[in-house]
């Protein structure tokens, strides 16, 4: 604490209070300008009012206190990261366990600032854990802490988050934030919209303010992200949070110029948030240096690993000081990610909120599955759009880039609709996710490249037009409504071609308290599949119209801008844009026909389509 007190730029001392117990005193950040308290008999130093205890003794404040000087911060024995840079093992502090009946830990575990549930809560750490689901794996957890003013934040921050929305913290950041202002490395296993970003930002605030690293030598916290969506959403919050601390961000993503990036850089930054791909070319450039990086974030560590990442994140990570603190979050827990925390972490704490075993969806979100062929799904979803109040925000997953920019097309006028996927320029993308947060656009079309790490407040619905390559980016995509504790809607056009995926879909259903239709029940029963009356009623039947294009029902899969479909072997066979440019241009070839089965309800049936 004396060399903080000699530095030029570090902090003075506030106004003589006569109210503080003895022997603390306050002072003023001379950075940021917060007060905050410091006991020099002891040395340590603390953000919240430090009071009289009943025996007259001053004492820290309950279960509150984000201490900011390093004698009162450092993890338990054996644990290899001190929050003061000098990597000292072990502590002379103490931890009440997690559990309420465990005895008090040895004096060598963690300060007494985390040492019961929280202020102004009268419900125990037992039943609130039980009630959010929160289990930890680990020894000397501490306990969440369940409102804000437990957590001793800066009133600065504190008040941020209460304008943005929050009125008290998520189970994840209750009980990932002591755990992280301790200094130990976490794996934090949650659903997504959980609030994880803040639960690694906040107190990666307070780690940053007491290294008090020069920017200029590089970034103190680097946060890896599978992709620059995401990215970027998480420099925003740092941006948005950081501000009244001072802190500087920047962002490194593929798809954009390196330029204004590097620039950045040269100006000195505290946070580097990035995705794998784009760091190293910038690391090879020799442009970075993370050798003071003491907060390694990967964010989103499971999806990062399905898209290939590994080879890039263990080779940034060979590049960052092996004393760090190091926290991993993730919606899954598969054998891949279980090795490379084995291999990052050191010591850690696990946090897990529900049930990490099975692949589960949040259960705010109403999940309506409705099975129905191709051709139905196109006015299925005008009922759904036009069922809910206009400016509702609403996502539509496809599953090509050809279908999201058919589907854009033909909603825009009466929808409001934009399209978003992997062939679109960073500038598109970032015009089109800027017109649906601010609702200029309130629906979007999106390929799976929006479905993880998109965090835009208040989508109302879902749509899954068609159904993914998997079940686990199912529950990612419908994650995108029924985020921060708010209720959320999800629509998923299920047909024949999906039904590999019927027995996970029912568990995921029924693992969220969800109906299951009978339908499909009965294709899981039947080993997949629809049965022929799903698929051939024999009866060919005039197309329908939907936003002035034709649309033909007999059965083929078709495009929404398509104006025919041949029908070929009952799954239908789509001739795709050339039909309906054909059709969009008054191709004077177009005969009225009939279509008709060979054999009733076998699927099959003529080549001719029949236009209204």
């Amino acid at each position: 604490m004396a060399a903080i007190l000699t530095a030029s730029s570090g902090p003075s001392y506030a106004p003589e209070d006569p109210t503080l117990p003895k022997p603390w005193k306050g002072l003023v950040d001379g950075t940021t300008g917060y007060i905050y308290f410091w006991n020099p008999e002891t040395n340590d130093t603390q953000y919240e009012r430090p009071v009289h205890s009943s025996n007259g003794v001053s004492a820290l404040a309950q279960k509150s206190a984000v201490f900011v000087s390093s004698s009162v911060q450092k993890p338990s024995q054996g644990q290899h990261y001190d929050p003061d840079g000098r990597h000292s093992r072990g502590s002379n502090n103490k931890v009440t366990s997690l559990k309420g009946d465990q005895n008090a830990r040895s004096s060598s575990d963690h300060h007494e600032g985390y040492d019961s549930l929280g202020v102004g809560t009268d419900i125990s750490q037992e039943s609130y854990c039980r009630h959010n689901e929160i289990s930890v794996t680990g020894g000397d957890v501490p306990a969440p802490l369940t409102s804000f003013e437990a957590t001793g934040f800066p009133s600065e921050i504190v008040r941020e988050m209460r304008q943005a929305g929050f009125s008290a913290p998520t189970p994840i950041q209750a009980q990932s934030w002591p755990v992280a202002l301790q200094g130990r490395d976490i794996v934090a296993i949650a659903k997504t919209g959980s609030g994880k970003t803040l639960g690694y930002l906040i107190p990666g605030f307070i780690h940053l303010k007491n290294r008090r690293s020069n920017p200029q030598l590089g970034p103190t916290i680097l946060v890896l992200s599978p992709t620059r969506e995401l990215a970027t959403q998480i420099q925003a919050e740092a941006v948005k949070f950081g501000k009244s601390s001072r802190i500087s961000c920047t962002c490194l993503y593929g798809g954009a110029p390196k330029g204004p990036q590097l620039r950045e850089l040269s100006r000195g930054v505290d946070i580097v948030v990035a995705t794998p791909g784009r760091l190293n070319d910038i690391l090879e450039m020799r442009r970075l240096s993370l050798g003071q990086v003491s907060y390694l974030v990967l964010d989103e560590a499971d999806r990062m690993l399905d898209m290939g990442f590994e080879p890039q994140i263990r080779k940034i990570v060979k590049e960052v000081p092996k004393q760090r603190q190091t926290l991993m979050y993730t919606a899954t827990w598969p054998k891949g990610v279980r090795k490379i925390a084995a291999d990052l972490l050191v010591n850690s704490v696990q946090v897990n909120i529900g049930n990490v075993d099975e692949l589960a969806a949040n259960k705010s979100i109403t999940q309506h599955i409705e099975v129905l062929s191709s051709m139905e799904k196109q006015r299925r979803l005008e009922q759904i759009l036009r069922s809910n109040e206009p400016g509702s925000k609403i996502i539509i997953f496809c599953s090509t880039k050809k279908m999201c920019d058919q589907l854009s097309r033909n909603l825009t006028r009466n929808f409001g609709a934009a399209a978003i996927h992997g062939d679109k320029s960073q500038g598109e993308r970032d015009y089109v996710l800027s017109q649906f947060r601010t609702g200029r656009s309130p629906v979007l079309v999106a390929t799976d490249v929006a479905a993880r790490g998109l965090d835009i407040k208040d989508i109302r619905v879902v749509v899954n037009f068609d159904f993914p390559t998997g079940i686990e980016d199912y529950v990612h995509r419908i994650g995108r409504t029924g985020r921060a504790g708010a209720s959320g809607l999800a629509y998923t056009f299920f047909s024949d071609q999906d039904a590999k995926h019927a027995l996970d879909l029912v568990k995921v259903l029924e693992g969220a308290n969800q109906s299951v239709p009978t339908e499909l029940r009965d294709m899981v029963s039947r080993g997949g599949g629809m049965g022929k009356a799903r698929w051939g009623s024999g009866q060919g039947g005039r197309g329908g119209r939907f936003n002035g294009s034709y649309v033909s029902r007999n059965g083929g899969r078709g495009d929404w801008n398509n104006s025919s479909s041949e029908r070929g072997g009952g799954r239908g066979y789509d001739r795709g844009s050339r039909d309906s440019d054909r059709f969009l241009r008054g191709d004077a070839s177009r005969k009225r026909s009939r279509s008709r089965s060979p054999n009733k309800g076998s699927g099959w049936s003529d080549k001719k389509s029949r236009f209204a």
